[in-house]
């Protein structure tokens, strides 16, 4: 102890810290922000958009390129600031070690700048510091580390200078942090006691540092909303080519001029393109995050919204997130069970909070206290009538605590089979009742009383069992994951008991369930990195909750971190993908059913966005080959894509999520955003909206010239997308069913949309920009009938698509053998 006592001297300790460096986490090489802005841009859909935009330029229509580009400005910078911003996650991590330690230097207590400390320093240990190191104790005096960060662990861990097995020879397999009860750990802080710890880690080499690098290498995954959309753009990307190629050559076989030829060829791409795709996105994706935040969660990145709606497993922590996080007593054993309660608040050191919820101290003491409280027991009355006039503190030899109290009884209370060992009268079942307690994941305490101040001939009161108890509303949220076809895999550092009595308790185990891949107890941070790693190996769509530093670098791996607001770290937030400000298991639920939703409404978009599209290429090819002219002109498609068409689309992305949502299965993680069943969509409506333009057309350039027949195809193809848009609103409901009020912002955009095109065909400057003609009362009532065709169509098919299905007679299949 001489040596403990003295510490190292000044030479040796900078001699060390020559040699080893500093005591800090490193990070590896940072991405530039450089890098971080020019991968905003890497994607087919965003080239395509980019050529759009250059090529509107090239033909002096600027308000289309201006529109394009800043669309595209505007979602590179926020991708931009949410990429960046997951780069302060180690600069979170470094922040969270101490930046003062005190030590032993030269044979006196001195205060050094963590960073100074070296192998071999003696750490001073006492209430409120952060630990600058890893390091073995050798001294301890009621000495709690609260390691949370760490382990998980929901309780003060206990610390002593008897070492580890493990520790003593070095060719065992080192014991989990959780056992490891002669050491302390960078980062974490002294509950309660003093101590002193001779340094062994320092900076990457503590446990810490390893999870620093464990956070540097983990992989941050592409959403799959991401691969999504640059599938949808490389498809695109492929029609624009194609279309140029098919224009050109038929304009080229006519004999047209080659400038004439390339002019309408690239009209034609530009208007393949839906220029308002990004911002329609973008909209969807910040609709989600405020109905997210609505449910306690908060976005950092946009693409996890959708993310999150495809979810197929949820890996979360116990405590706080499917337990309540606050300690308390939930099970009582003895004859009389005031009289143990009352006998378990006398032995406590804790302090109840005023509201007699939670409180300073010890949390199983803590407990105790708000168990008495309901009972009308205070621990104030207690120091009142029964002052305490000595005490035995809790030492991990012992494995009890006693009070020896003004009215002569001695209150003890400890490790049952500690407790019981003193006692010789009560103890009658109280061996078989601590197993079963035990084996329910409870903590639990042994009460005893005695009749001296001596801990001898003690009457045994009875058995408390103490735990985190299950939210009620995760337990549902469990079972409503369960039926959603979600997996939800608890990984924790409780004892492994616990762990699979919560799990079980909270339906995540079930009978027939492989314990082994649901329930994961004294998990280190590689554990759970390597825990997702592997369910995202098998082709699970991964969302990983946490609170501790330990959980950091598995939040980052996951497709989407999901970090606790109320008691989680910086570290965690930083490398998280989502927050919850409840710290609650239902509110990811929650969260799912608005992510799903919003994956719908995306999707209804996009096939209303590209069905505009189709229709417009075929009213534009089909004139080319037909000999015909043009029926729109370039600024006629900027105005239907943008504005007519573009609007509506945004207001789909408003719609709320079906009531359903939650009953159907996960999307398969390859399964694309436009299928068959959309292409088909797609396809068909675009060409009932060409052919429904075109025979106006046609029929118009019978009896009128070519200025009348274009300006009333014009107004025709407006209003059948507009019109259609109540048909978007879902593959197999009409648009009364869905609820024609439940989107009020869709009813006001095709109503303003509407008197928008009726002006511009009214008002003189408008009419000479887009080269069109007013519309009278005969013109306008053609244009709106004509226009309502194509929605018709749609909801009549989907009515008898309906009746067929009902009427088709049930063919009963072989049972399977």
């Amino acid at each position: 102890m001489d040596g403990f006592e003295r510490g190292l001297t000044s030479e040796v300790a900078e001699r060390k810290r020559a040699e080893l460096g500093p005591n800090e986490i490193v990070r590896g090489k940072a991405t530039s922000p450089w890098r971080i802005l020019a991968a905003q841009f890497a994607s087919p859909l965003i080239w395509l958009l980019l050529a759009a935009s250059t090529i509107s330029a090239f033909l002096s229509e600027l308000a289309d390129a201006i529109a394009i580009g800043a669309i595209l400005v505007v979602n590179a910078i926020v991708g931009f600031f949410q990429e960046y911003r997951a780069e302060k996650a180690m600069l979170a991590l470094r922040s969270m070690t101490a930046p003062r330690a005190r030590v032993r230097r030269d044979g006196r207590a001195v205060t050094i700048p963590a960073a100074d400390v070296v192998p071999g320093d003696i750490l001073l240990l006492e209430a409120g510091d952060i630990v600058a190191a890893d390091a073995r104790v050798v001294e301890a005096h009621a000495l709690t580390i609260n390691e949370a960060p760490l382990t998980g662990e929901s309780t003060p861990a206990e610390k002593d200078v008897a070492m580890v097995a493990s520790d003593a020879d070095p060719r065992t397999t080192p014991p989990a942090l959780a056992d490891r009860h002669d050491s302390v750990f960078m980062g974490t802080s002294v509950a309660t006691g003093t101590g002193m710890a001779e340094i062994v880690a320092i900076g990457m080499q503590t446990e810490f540092g390893k999870i620093a690098h464990l956070l540097d290498t983990a992989e941050v995954s592409e959403t799959p909303l991401q691969k999504r959309l640059a599938s949808v753009g490389r498809t695109l990307l492929y029609l624009c080519l194609g279309i140029v190629a098919v224009v050109a050559i038929v304009g080229l076989l006519r004999g047209m001029p080659w400038l004439d030829v390339f002019m309408s060829a690239v009209s034609l791409a530009v208007a393949a393109v839906p220029e308002g795709l990004p911002a329609v996105v973008t909209i969807a994706l910040a609709v989600g995050v405020q109905r997210m935040a609505a449910r306690k969660a908060l976005i950092r990145r946009l693409p996890s919204v959708e993310t999150l709606g495809c979810a197929t497993v949820i890996c979360t922590d116990k405590t706080g997130t499917l337990t309540t996080g606050v300690m308390i007593v939930r099970e009582v054993w003895g004859a009389d069970h005031d009289k143990v309660i009352d006998a378990a608040a006398a032995c406590c050191d804790a302090e109840l909070a005023s509201d007699e919820h939670g409180g300073v101290g010890d949390p199983t003491e803590v407990a105790l206290l708000m168990a008495a409280a309901e009972r009308g027991v205070r621990r104030s009355d207690i120091e009142a009538k029964r002052p305490r006039t000595d005490v035995h503190p809790f030492d991990s030899e012992r494995k009890r605590m006693s009070i020896w109290r003004a009215d002569g009884v001695l209150y003890v209370k400890g490790a049952p089979e500690s407790v019981l060992e003193k006692a010789t009268t009560g103890i009658d079942g109280a061996h078989e009742a601590s197993t079963q307690m035990a084996a329910k994941g409870l903590r639990v305490l042994g009460v005893a009383t005695g009749k001296s101040n001596a801990e001898a001939d003690l009457h045994f009161v009875g058995l408390v069992g103490i735990a985190d108890p299950p939210r009620s509303e995760a337990i549902a949220a469990v079972s409503a994951a369960r039926a959603a076809g979600i997996t939800t895999v608890m990984i924790t550092g409780d004892h492994p008991i616990t762990a699979r009595a919560i799990a079980r308790e909270m339906g995540i185990l079930r009978a027939g369930d492989n314990e082994d891949d649901i329930v994961h107890a004294r998990a280190t941070p590689e554990d759970k990195l390597n825990i997702v790693r592997a369910w995202k190996n098998k082709g699970a769509i991964v969302a990983m909750t946490g609170d501790g530093v330990n959980d950091a670098p598995a939040l980052r791996e996951a497709h989407i971190g999901i970090a606790m607001g109320k008691s989680g770290t910086e570290v965690t937030r930083e490398a998280s993908d989502m927050v919850l400000t409840d710290d609650n298991f239902a509110s990811i639920v929650e969260a799912i059913r608005v992510g799903r939703g919003i994956f719908d409404n995306i999707r209804k978009s996009l096939v209303y966005l590209l069905a505009g599209n189709a229709g417009e290429l075929a009213v534009m090819l089909a004139a080319s080959v037909a000999g015909l002219p043009f029926p729109l002109l370039p600024l006629h498609l900027l105005w239907i894509n943008l504005v007519t068409d573009g609007m509506p689309a945004l207001a789909l992305v408003m719609d709320p999520a079906d009531s359903d949502v939650l009953a159907r299965p996960p999307r398969h993680p390859d399964e694309p955003m436009l299928g068959r069943p959309e292409w088909a969509n797609i396809i068909v409506t675009g060409l009932l909206q060409a052919a429904t333009t075109l025979a106006v057309f046609i029929w118009a350039l019978r009896s009128r010239d070519m200025g009348e027949a274009r300006n009333l195809a014009f107004a025709v193809i407006v209003f059948a997308e507009l019109f259609r848009s109540f048909a978007s609103r879902s593959a197999t409901r009409v648009f009364w069913e869905v609820g024609a009020f439940t989107n009020l912002r869709l009813l006001g955009v095709v109503a303003l949309s509407v008197a928008a095109q009726l002006a511009i065909h009214r008002i003189p400057a408008t009419q000479a920009l887009f080269q069109i003609r007013d519309l009278n009362l005969i013109d306008c009532a053609i244009a709106l009938s004509a226009g309502m065709v194509p929605v018709t169509v749609l909801e009549l098919t989907k009515l008898l698509r309906r009746g067929f299905a009902k009427r088709k007679p049930h063919t009963p299949q072989a049972p399977s053998l």
